[in-house]
């Protein structure tokens, strides 16, 4: 896997955005946020790994192969606020990770107020639904451009 690659990974129930809750996940699908993501990617230089999956040992598998690419964006959904296995998974990586949530986790339930996937990201970006993936490949592309000169 190329250097110049960034994972992004989406977890459960994410494959149903622009079906499932628009007033909080909105319009976008997942495909028109990985369709924005390759062009926006593409404008730094970078090719991007885009993956979904429903399974927490799905999501942790990922999380191992993005270990071969320049950094990750990760939209854990549920599994920000349950799992130990991903924060473990993602403590394993030494590449830069941005934790993305399509609403903003602090003006919903208390459950939400927690992230492990937080722990370990260099930065959250929450709230702006899908525009959030663009701010997230900036932000990425900036810490990378900062640490490799």
């Amino acid at each position: 896997m190329s250097t110049n690659t960034i994972h992004i990974l989406n977890g459960p129930n994410l494959n149903l955005l622009g079906e499932r809750e628009v007033a909080i996940y909105g319009i976008d699908s997942l495909d028109d946020i990985e369709h924005m993501c390759r062009e926006k990617a593409g404008t730094f230089g970078y090719e991007v790994v885009f993956l979904q999956g429903n399974g927490e040992g799905e999501l942790v598998d990922m999380v191992h192969k993005a270990r071969t690419g320049s950094g990750l964006i990760i939209n854990a959904g549920a599994y920000s606020h349950t799992s130990v296995a991903l924060y473990d998974a993602l403590m394993a990586l030494n590449i830069p990770i941005v934790e993305v949530h399509l609403s903003n986790p602090q003006r919903r339930e208390d459950f939400r107020h927690h992230s492990y996937v937080a722990k370990t990201a260099v930065g959250s970006i929450c709230g702006f639904g899908a525009h959030g993936y663009s701010l997230a490949l900036e932000a990425v592309a900036s810490v990378l451009k900062q640490t490799n000169g």
